[in-house]
């Protein structure tokens, strides 16, 4: 937790920041070593004032191996002959089934090698990997490992094929551990494809910094998919990650401002046995089409979650489809900007925690805001959990909550707050939490029954229908706001099953932050249930 001490010892902390802005990478970029955080984000603000950008930009920058930083025309060849290879390069060295390269430049690898191919070059040097054609396999260690070096690119021919695949077993202190491996920052690009097996560990793992600006890249691997220590960010191309572990990584545990995920681009599919996006700080998504399917599976051991952040999970563009997972959405603070979002889960669709408060009792650094955005959620669990508080002000959200009882499609420790957006929730209607008091728009609960498949229409005291929403879900109560709705008015809402005519502003279930006025179907400022986890 110590990201949230700087970074969330209040949301004051990003206030500062207002002045800081992203420097996104562009072409005309050419040095490695202060190549600046490669998202292009907006700088739509929330609420509370938390962007992406300055999300980013209290992070260190990741470096980037931009294409304008080195020439094809300075390529060398390197020709893999299956047992061995030969080359004219000064800086590369052939003994036996081992390639090493010992000195900055361009090398195009082309053909196959039963063998290893190894980056061992000054700390200063910059080593771009053209791969053209290259099917590197090794039976005993990493298929490429990068052991020394300032920056590597690897670089994908436009129109080839590449593969790459290691050994079944690592040793357990062995410091080279996927089937590409780099101790210093590494950048994917071209158009061509990349296939990585990692038979015995990862599949593509960097110490420093991953950055994936575009190609298609197809990962298999028996732990995690992708691997970048200090951050991993992807710009752009075509990813499908399958791993037993988690799909995309970053775990710098040392550092607060690394750790951290930055998707503005591509299309980003995977199929995990853990987690789909782990981070140990922040996942940032502001442009990626991210598609997620976790194992399910909830132990002792580990809870397989769509996202995973230690400190801040935030989405301004593009998508987020989680089709299973246990928890979709877990960070101590979750901010929905923009984008479309879809969450399937067997417990929480989305919670904010940060798994320090006590139970029922609301946790400060935990915080759950929508602003903006498409947001659907199937979760039989909680639908929204903060074990902070919860604001929602802009946005399109549709919840369908748990069938069985013990939860809620709404669930704080703290406070709902709704000052925008449309929102409805289905639910059993036994946990039914109603918005706060300084809420500044009208909502209302019903309880009505109805069957997935059922239309629910809300009409005005005129008669004039607002809303019709259709559930995915059986339901037995109804949560409803919207700019149309004021408090103080009725409302009829109607199923097949029947109908209810409600109060705007009355019913459910107050949340812990003190709750909205009472009326029929709850008590006036009773406590609601407790964020789970």
């Amino acid at each position: 937790m110590r990201r949230l001490k700087t970074f969330l010892a209040g949301l004051a902390t990003i206030a500062v920041l207002a002045g800081c802005t992203a420097q996104p990478t562009s072409s005309a970029t050419t040095d490695t070593s202060t190549t600046t955080n490669t998202s292009t984000t907006t700088n739509t603000s929330t609420t509370s004032g938390v962007t992406a950008a300055e999300v980013l930009a209290a992070n260190e920058d990741a470096t980037t191996v931009n294409d304008d930083e080195w020439s094809l025309d300075d390529a060398v060849d390197i020709a893999l002959t299956g047992s061995s290879a030969t080359t004219d390069a000064d800086g590369a060295t052939v003994d036996g089934n081992t390639v090493t390269i010992t000195a900055a430049g361009v090398y195009r690898l082309s053909g196959s090698l039963a063998g290893q191919i190894v980056v061992d070059a000054p700390d200063d040097a910059l080593v771009v990997l053209v791969l053209d054609g290259a099917e590197i396999t090794s039976s005993t260690t990493a298929a490429i490992a990068v052991l020394n070096a300032d920056d590597v690119g690897i670089y994908l021919m436009d129109g080839t094929s590449n593969t790459v695949s290691d050994t079944s077993s690592y040793s357990e202190d062995s410091d080279v551990n996927a089937a590409l491996f780099s101790e210093a920052d590494l950048t994917i690009s071209g158009t061509g494809s990349l296939t990585v097996t990692g038979n015995g560990n990862d599949g593509i793992t960097s110490e420093d910094d991953l950055v994936i600006l575009s190609g298609t890249i197809a990962v298999t691997a028996v732990d995690d998919g992708l691997r970048g220590k200090d951050s991993l960010t992807v710009e752009g191309g075509t990813i499908t990650v399958t791993a037993g572990g988690d799909g995309l990584k970053a775990d710098n545990e040392d550092e607060d401002t690394r750790g951290y995920l930055d998707l503005s681009g591509g299309t980003i599919t995977v199929t995990t046995g853990d987690d789909g996006l782990d981070a140990e700080t922040d996942i940032v998504v502001t442009g990626s089409d991210v598609t997620i399917t976790t194992s399910a599976v909830d132990t002792d051991e580990a809870t397989s979650k769509g996202v995973d952040a230690g400190a801040v999970f935030i989405i301004e563009d593009g998508s987020l489809t989680v089709t299973a997972s246990v928890e979709a959405v877990e960070a101590a603070t979750v901010v929905i900007v923009g984008g479309t979002v879809d969450l399937t889960a067997s417990d929480d669709g989305i919670n904010a925690s940060t798994g320090t408060g006590a139970s029922m009792q609301a946790d400060a650094g935990a915080s759950l805001e929508i602003s903006g955005g498409t947001l659907t959620i199937d979760a039989e669990g909680d639908g929204l959990d903060s074990n902070g508080d919860m604001l929602i002000s802009g946005g399109t959200t549709t919840v369908f909550g748990p069938t069985r009882g013990g939860n809620g499609a709404l669930d704080t420790n703290g406070s709902i707050t709704i000052t925008g957006g449309t929102l409805t929730t289905f639910d059993t209607g036994d946990m039914t939490e109603a918005p706060d008091a300084a809420s500044t728009q009208g909502w209302l609960i019903a309880s009505v029954s109805g069957n997935a498949g059922d239309a629910v229409t809300i009409t005005d005291a005129s008669g004039t229908a607002i809303a019709q929403v259709t559930s995915a879900k059986s339901f037995s109560s109804v949560t409803f706001t919207s700019a149309d709705i004021t408090d103080g008015e009725s409302y009829q809402v109607a199923t097949s099953s029947g109908s209810a005519t409600v109060t705007a502003g009355e019913g459910g279930m107050g949340g812990m932050g003190g709750g909205g006025t009472g009326g029929t179907g709850g008590a006036p400022g009773q406590g609601g249930p407790g964020g789970n986890r």
